[in-house]
C-alpha cells in the first residue's frame, strides 16, 4: 500500500517533454521547431532532414528545436518560434488543444512548412488540410526520375532554379487541393508514370493562410534529396519565407 502511494504521485507530476535544442546560440536570429513524429509510416530520411535544417540553422543564423512529439506545442513554448516545420509526420499527431495552439500561432502572422508527408498528416483536421494546402491520395509504387517544371522562379526558394530539371523521388498524388495555393513547382507527368494530375500536377506551393504563411513541397521521401543542391536551397528559401525573413 505504501509503495501505491509513492509512485503515484510521481507518475503525475512527469513533466511533458522539453524542446531539444540541436543548435542554439544568442548569435541567431529567429527559431524554428521541427515536429517529427509518426502515427502511420516512419521515412528513414527524417533523420537526415534534421541534420540538413540544423546546417541551414547554421548557415542562416536561426536556432533549430526538435520534438518527435506534438505535445511540445504549448503556447509557453512557440513563444520564441518563428515557423513549424512538419518533417515527414504521418497520422493524426495533435490533440485538440495542440491543435487549438497551432491555430493561434498561425493567427498571430506565424509560418509553417511542410515536408513531403506533411500532407499524410492530420485527416480529419480541416483546417490544417487549408494549411498545408492538399491531403497525399496515393503514390505509384517506389521512387523513379521525373522532371520538374519551375513555375514561378520569383519566389527565394525558386528564384536560382532553371526552368525544368530532374530528380529521383517518390511522387504524391493528392486530392483537397487548396484553390488559394501558389504554385512554384510542377510534375511533368509525361516523365514518369502514375500521376493522376495531367498537366496540372503541384508539387511545391505557398501561400498566405488564416493570418499566417505556408509553404509545403511534395519533395523529401528519399534521405540523398536532402543533399541535393536544388532541395537544399528550396528548403532554405521555404523557410526564411514562413519564418518573415522574405517576404516573397
Amino acid at each position: 500500500m505504501r509503495l501505491f502511494l509513492i509512485i503515484v504521485p510521481f507518475i503525475l507530476l512527469i513533466p511533458k517533454k522539453d524542446l531539444n535544442c540541436l543548435n542554439c546560440s544568442d548569435d541567431n536570429k529567429f527559431s524554428v521547431l521541427v515536429i517529427t513524429e509518426t502515427k502511420g509510416f516512419v521515412h528513414k530520411s527524417i533523420g537526415a532532414g534534421l541534420e540538413l535544417i540544423k546546417t541551414l540553422g547554421d548557415d542562416n543564423k536561426f536556432n533549430v528545436f526538435s520534438s518527435n512529439s506534438s505535445d511540445v506545442i504549448t503556447k509557453e513554448n512557440l513563444k520564441n518560434i518563428s515557423s513549424i516545420i512538419f518533417l515527414n509526420t504521418t497520422g493524426d499527431i495533435l490533440n485538440s488543444s495542440e491543435q487549438e495552439v497551432m491555430e493561434e500561432f498561425i493567427g498571430n502572422g506565424k509560418g509553417f512548412l511542410g515536408i513531403h508527408s506533411a500532407t499524410d498528416t492530420e485527416y480529419d483536421w480541416k483546417w490544417y488540410g487549408g494549411l498545408v494546402g492538399a491531403y497525399f491520395s496515393n503514390h505509384p509504387i517506389g521512387t523513379a526520375l521525373a522532371k520538374i517544371n519551375v513555375i514561378d522562379n520569383n519566389h527565394i526558394a525558386t528564384q536560382n532554379f532553371d526552368k525544368d530539371w530532374e530528380i529521383r523521388d517518390e511522387w504524391y498524388n493528392f486530392y483537397n487541393i487548396n484553390k488559394n495555393i501558389n504554385v512554384l513547382l510542377n510534375l511533368d507527368e509525361t516523365s514518369y508514370r502514375g500521376g493522376e494530375h495531367g498537366e496540372n500536377h503541384p508539387i511545391t506551393w505557398f501561400h498566405e493562410y488564416s493570418g499566417g504563411r505556408s509553404f509545403y513541397t511534395g519533395l523529401g521521401h528519399l534521405a540523398k534529396i536532402y543533399s541535393d543542391a536544388r532541395f537544399i536551397e528550396l528548403l532554405t528559401g521555404g523557410i526564411l519565407y514562413v519564418s518573415g525573413i522574405s517576404n516573397y
